[in-house]
């Protein structure tokens, strides 16, 4: 079964998901959680490694995709140290590299859900 438009719909909205949950944090609204940085416990990295990976195991967009997440999360993960440190405007001016990455992400996965997975043999 290969990535449908339906798939990418959803990873789109688990990046948007992200976005918010940062902004928030940006924003004073709630605490900066570990959680929301680690890529063990992000909704996006528990899809990749659980829907993505096992169809496309060899493929180089994976491989790219959770690279962009991972720069996602650190990304993040720094903004929100910023903001602990008093740089609010800076660390609220990050979220357009946020934004940049997060569309590389979803386009390496419209990229890859253009390709066949790999049947199992």
């Amino acid at each position: 079964m290969d990535l449908t438009t339906l798939d990418i719909q959803q990873a789109r909205i688990k990046q948007i998901l992200f976005k918010s949950q940062l902004r928030s944090v940006l924003y004073g609204v709630r605490e900066a959680d570990e959680n929301l940085f680690s890529l063990q416990n992000n909704a996006l990295g528990l899809w990749l490694s659980t829907e993505v990976k096992p169809r496309y195991p060899d493929r180089p967009e994976v491989r790219e995709a959770e690279r962009l997440l991972q720069q996602l999360l650190n990304t993040g993960r720094e903004l929100a140290a910023q903001y602990r440190q008093g740089q609010i405007d800076e660390a609220r001016r990050g979220l357009t590299r946020i934004e940049q990455i997060g569309e590389e992400l979803v386009a390496v996965l419209q990229q890859l859900s253009t390709q066949p997975p790999k049947l199992a043999a």
